[in-house]
C-alpha cells in the first residue's frame, strides 16, 4: 500500500515510518525539517519538506506522492505553544484533508487525544461527549480536537485515534523530556487526577493496524487509567527524580479513558499493557 505520513518527524511519525517500511508498504513522509527528510531518504522513504499551512503546496505534495492512505500525525508541540497546536489541528487538518480529497485519497488515519472528554464517572468511552463546558484554555484544546475530528470525517474512510498521553522516545515523558526535567527539579505534585498513557511504540503500531480498521473513532490507551499519586512516583523513579509531593484534588475532567473498544472490537493489544511496565522500560529495568 502507498502511504503518506504527515508529521513524519514527530514522536509517533519517527516510530511509525520504520514500522511501515518493515511491513512492506511504499512510504512517503511530509516534514517541516530538512534533517528529518534526509533521515527518511536514507531509509528509502520518499520525503517532502512542506509547510502544511501552505494549502496549495500541500495539495501538490499529496498529488505527487499518490498515496492510497494518508496518516495524519501533525502536531506543533516543540515550542510548548498550545495555541499553535490547536491551529495545527484546525487549519493543518483542513489543508491535509483538502489535499487528500483533491488527490483522490479515500482513507485517512488521524491523531487525536483521549483527554478532551467531558467530566463523568469512570474511564471515558468513545460514545461520550467532549468537554464543551470547559473554561479557557482547555476549551481551545477541545475545540481544536472537535475541528480535527469533524474535518477528518469528510474522508470517504477514516479512523480517528484518540491517544493517551505519549511516553517513550521523543516525547515529553521520556528520560530527556520536559516532564522528566520538571520532576527532577521538584516542580510536579502527585494529585488525584486520573490519566491514561500510551507508549509511543504502541501508538505507532495502532496507526499501522488502523489501515484495515473500520471507519470510526477509537481510544488508544493502555489498560490502567491511574491517579497521579500512583503513576507520578513510578515515573519519577524511572527517570531518577526525587519522590514527588502529594497534593489532594483533581480537575473534573481528569478521568482517563477506556480501551475496551480497541481490545474487544479490533483485537488490539498494547505491547506495554500499562504504564507500570512502560515506565520501568524507560529506566532500563
Amino acid at each position: 500500500m502507498r502511504i503518506l505520513v504527515a508529521g513524519a518527524s514527530g514522536a509517533v511519525g519517527r516510530a511509525l515510518i520504520p514500522l511501515l517500511v518493515r511491513e512492506g508498504h511504499e512510504v512517503s513522509g511530509v516534514t517541516r525539517d530538512a534533517a528529518s527528510a534526509e533521515r527518511m531518504s536514507a531509509m528509502g522513504v520518499q520525503s517532502y519538506v512542506a509547510d502544511v499551512f501552505d494549502r496549495d503546496a500541500l495539495i501538490g505534495v499529496v498529488r505527487e506522492a499518490g498515496p492510497h492512505t494518508v496518516i495524519h500525525q501533525l502536531t506543533s508541540l516543540g515550542t510548548r505553544n498550545f495555541a499553535d497546536n490547536a491551529r495545527m489541528r484546525i487549519e493543518g487538518t483542513r489543508n491535509l484533508v483538502d489535499a487528500a480529497l483533491a488527490a483522490g485519497v479515500r482513507r485517512m488515519i488521524a491523531q487525536s487525544i483521549s483527554w478532551a472528554y467531558a467530566p463523568g464517572e469512570g474511564a471515558a468511552s468513545e460514545t461520550e461527549p467532549l468537554d464543551w463546558t470547559a473554561p479557557p484554555p482547555r476549551l481551545g484544546t477541545v475545540e481544536g480536537v472537535q475541528a480535527l475530528e469533524r474535518v477528518t470525517a469528510e474522508m470517504p474512510e477514516y479512523v480517528t485515534l484518540r491517544y493517551g498521553l505519549f511516553y517513550g522516545p521523543g516525547t515529553w515523558y521520556a528520560p530527556d523530556g520536559l516532564i522528566a526535567e520538571q520532576a527532577r527539579r521538584g516542580e510536579l505534585s502527585a494529585t488525584d487526577g486520573i490519566a491514561s498513557f500510551i507508549h509511543v511504540a504502541d501508538a505507532a503500531r495502532a496507526a499501522s493496524l488502523a489501515l484495515t480498521w473500520p471507519t470510526g473513532t477509537v481510544n488508544i490507551v493502555d489498560d490502567e487509567p491511574a491517579p497521579g499519586t500512583a503513576w507520578l512516583p513510578a515515573f519519577a523513579e524511572a527517570v531518577g527524580a526525587p519522590e514527588p509531593p502529594v497534593q489532594a484534588g483533581a480537575a473534573p475532567w481528569e478521568r482517563g479513558a477506556s480501551n475496551a473498544k480497541a481490545r474487544r472490537d479490533y483485537g488490539w493489544e498494547p505491547l506495554y499493557p500499562t504504564w507500570r511496565e512502560g515506565f520501568r522500560a524507560l529506566g532500563g529495568r
